[in-house]
C-alpha cells in the first residue's frame, strides 16, 4: 500500500494565502479573528517574542478582511463557523498591511530609504487610486508622492509625505471604497531596535512617532489597527497621546492561545506526521512558555525539528530559535550581573525561579540602563517566562525549556572566556602551572576562575553534563596557549580522554581527566580520575607522539570548588 502523501511543513513561510493554497500543514489560528472582532480596540498591539507566529497571523487577518478575499482559503477553518461575522466582515474592507522588519539600516539614511520602500511597495498595490473617479486631482497628486521613484527606481518620498503616508493612504482608500480601512503594522519596533543599536535612535523615534500619530490617533478613516512587535515601547516615546490603544502582551489572558502552539496542537501535528514517539523530546526542548494562562511551544522550533525528523528519524533537537537572531540581551545581562544576579542566574539554570517586578513598557534607550530593566527585557523577548504573579505583583520567572537553558549555558561560557582572556597575565600563570606540574598553583587559579563565573548546579542535570561544564571551562582557559596542541575527547589507549595537551616545546604532554564530585569528596574523585587515566592507558597517544615528560592530572569539581591531583611519568 502506497504511503500517504502528507502536507508539506512550512519553514519560514509567513504568507497565509501561500500556506493554504499550496497545501502546507496549517495549525488553525483563525479563532483570533473571532476574538478580535468580539473584543477589539481601535488600535490593538500584540507583543510576543520572535518566531511565535505574529507575521503569519497578520497575513491571515489581511487575507480575511481585504476586499477580494478568497473564501476558499478559510474553508474548514474555525472562523467559518461564525457565519454572521463572516457575512459582515469577510472581504469587506480595504487593508493597509506593512511589515517593518526589513527597516534595519546601519544609519538613518539607509533606514529611511528602507521605510520609503516599504511604504512605496504597499502604495503600489493600490495603483487604481491614480485613476479613481472618486478622487480629486489634488488627491491623486498626493497618492503619486507615495510611489515616486528616482532614475534608479528607488522610492523617494519627502519627509512630510513619508510621515503622513499611512494616514494619507487610508484617507484615499476610504474615499475610493466608501469604507473604513483596516491597518496592519507587523514588527513595528524593529526599526527602533536597529536604530538603538546603530546610534540614530532619536531620528528614528521622531519618524515613527509622526507616522503613527497621524495614522493611529484620531484617524477617522480607520476601522481598527493591529500592530505586532517584541516589546511594548513606552507610550511617551512613540505612542504619544494615543489613548485608544489596547495592549495585549504575553501576560494577558486574552488571545493567549493564538501565538505559539498549544500542547494539543503539537500532539496532533506529531500524530499527522507519524512522529508521536518524539513528543517527550519536543516538549522538553521547545515547550514551557506561558502566555496568559496557556502553556505554549515555540512554533519555529517545533516545525524545524519535525521537518528534520521527516528526513532523518535520528535527527537530534537543535536551538533553532536562537539561530534566527543574536543573543545581545543575554550577553548584556551577563556583563552587568552583580554577585546577587549571578546567584540568581545559577538558580535559573538549575531549574529554580526568581521573583521580579517587571516593566513591560521600556524604551529601547533604557533597555540596558539597569539590571532590573534587563530582567524585563529577557521576559518580553522569550528568554524567561512566567509561572504566576505574587501578591506583591512580582512575576515568578523561569527558563522555559532545554533549548533556552542551553543558550544560557553557551552564553555563560562565551562571556567567561572573553572575560578571562582580558587578563593575559593570570591566564599565562595558570597555563604554565599546568606545564610545570605545579598542581597547587593550578588548583588555586582554577578555583579563582570558578568563583568568578556562573556555575551549573542543576540537580536534575546528569553527572556527565556537569562534568562537560567544567571540561568546557578548563578547555577554554588552556586554549589561551594557542601554540599548544590541545584536543578534547580524543581516542587514546582504551577510551576517550577528556583533554590531551602537547606543549610547544615538543617534550611535555598532559593527560587531563575531569570528575564531578556529587558527594563533595574532591580527593576521592581526583583519585578516581587518576585511576581511570592509568587503567585506560590515556597517555598512549602522547607516548606515540614522542612526549618525554607526561603529566597526568585528575581534576575534581563541586560547584565552585575544585581539587587537582597530579602524577608524572618520564619516558625511558
Amino acid at each position: 500500500m502506497a504511503e500517504k502523501i502528507r502536507k508539506k511543513i512550512s519553514i519560514g513561510i509567513e504568507n497565509f494565502e501561500k500556506i493554504r493554497a499550496e497545501n502546507f500543514y496549517y495549525i488553525d489560528k483563525t479563532g483570533l479573528i473571532r476574538d478580535l472582532l468580539h473584543n477589539w480596540g481601535e488600535v490593538n498591539l500584540f507583543t510576543r517574542p520572535r518566531r511565535f507566529g505574529k507575521s503569519l497571523n497578520m497575513s491571515m487577518l489581511k487575507a480575511f478582511f481585504e476586499i477580494g478575499c478568497d473564501e476558499s482559503l478559510f474553508q474548514g477553518l474555525e472562523i467559518m463557523k461564525e457565519e454572521e461575522l463572516c457575512r459582515d466582515y469577510m472581504g469587506k474592507f480595504p487593508v493597509i498591511a506593512i511589515s517593518l522588519k526589513s527597516v534595519n539600516g546601519n544609519d538613518f539614511e539607509t533606514a529611511r530609504n528602507m521605510m520609503c520602500s516599504v511604504i512605496g511597495k504597499e502604495a503600489l498595490r493600490f495603483q487604481f487610486l491614480a485613476k479613481s473617479e472618486r478622487l480629486t486631482e489634488v488627491e491623486k497628486a498626493l497618492y503619486s508622492q507615495l510611489i515616486a521613484v528616482d532614475d534608479n527606481s528607488v522610492f523617494k518620498i519627502s519627509d512630510a509625505a513619508l510621515m503622513g503616508s499611512l494616514y494619507m493612504l487610508s484617507a484615499l482608500l476610504k474615499k475610493h471604497y466608501g469604507s473604513d480601512v483596516i491597518m496592519l503594522i507587523d514588527e513595528y519596533d524593529v526599526p527602533l531596535a536597529k536604530a538603538n543599536e546603530n546610534g540614530y535612535y532619536d531620528q528614528m523615534i521622531m519618524l515613527i512617532r509622526n507616522m503613527f500619530e497621524q495614522a493611529l490617533k484620531t484617524n477617522d478613516n480607520l476601522k481598527f489597527a493591529v500592530l505586532t512587535g517584541c516589546l511594548r515601547v513606552a507610550k511617551e516615546s512613540i505612542f504619544t497621546g494615543l489613548n485608544n490603544m489596547k495592549v495585549l502582551s504575553v501576560t494577558d489572558v486574552r488571545f493567549d492561545e493564538y501565538f505559539g502552539f498549544t500542547d494539543s496542537e503539537v500532539r496532533a501535528l506529531l500524530e499527522y506526521y507519524g512522529l508521536s514517539d518524539h513528543y517527550d523530546t519536543i516538549k522538553e526542548w521547545y515547550d514551557g512558555y506561558r502566555f496568559g494562562n496557556v502553556d505554549v511551544y515555540c512554533p519555529w522550533d517545533v516545525l524545524c525539528y519535525c521537518d528534520a525528523l521527516r528526513s532523518d528519524p535520528e535527527a537530534q533537537p537543535e536551538a533553532y530559535w536562537s539561530n534566527t537572531s543574536g543573543n545581545e540581551a543575554l550577553r548584556h545581562f551577563l556583563e552587568q550581573a552583580n554577585a546577587v544576579t549571578k546567584r540568581e542566574i545559577e538558580g535559573l539554570v538549575s531549574g529554580e525561579s526568581v521573583k521580579k517586578v517587571l516593566r513591560q513598557n521600556l524604551t529601547y534607550k533604557d533597555m540596558y540602563a539597569s539590571i532590573d530593566n534587563i530582567w524585563s527585557l529577557l521576559f518580553t523577548t522569550g528568554y524567561l517566562t512566567q509561572r504566576g504573579v505574587t501578591s506583591e505583583r512580582e512575576h515568578i520567572l523561569v527558563i522555559p525549556n532545554k533549548e533556552i537553558r542551553n543558550i544560557f549555558t553557551e552564553q555563560i561560557f562565551e562571556w567567561f572566556q572573553d572575560t578571562a582572556r582580558k587578563d593575559g597575565t593570570s591566564l599565562e600563570t595558570f597555563c604554565i602551572a599546568f606545564k610545570n606540574g605545579d598542581a597547587e598553583t593550578a588548583e588555586k587559579k582554577f578555583t579563582e576562575y570558578l568563583r568568578r563565573t556562573i556555575s551549573i548546579r542543576d540537580t536534575a542535570v546528569r553527572k556527565n553534563m556537569k562534568e562537560n561544564y567544567y571540561h568546557g571551562i578548563l578547555l577554554g582557559l588552556l586554549s589561551y596557549k594557542d601554540s599548544w596542541y590541545i584536543t578534547s575527547n580524543r581516542e587514546s589507549g582504551d577510551g576517550y580522554c577528556d583533554i590531551l595537551v602537547e606543549t610547544d616545546d615538543g617534550d611535555t604532554g598532559m593527560v587531563i581527566e575531569i570528575k564531578y564530585a556529587e558527594d563533595g569528596n574532591l580527593t576521592a574523585a581526583c583519585e578516581k580520575a587518576l585511576q581511570q587515566i592509568e587503567s585506560k592507558n590515556y597517555a598512549k597517544k602522547l607516548h606515540e607522539d614522542g612526549m618525554e615528560k607526561i603529566l597526568k592530572y585528575g581534576i575534581a569539581c563541586y560547584r565552585k570548588r575544585c581539587h587537582i591531583a597530579m602524577s608524572e611519568e618520564i619516558a625511558v
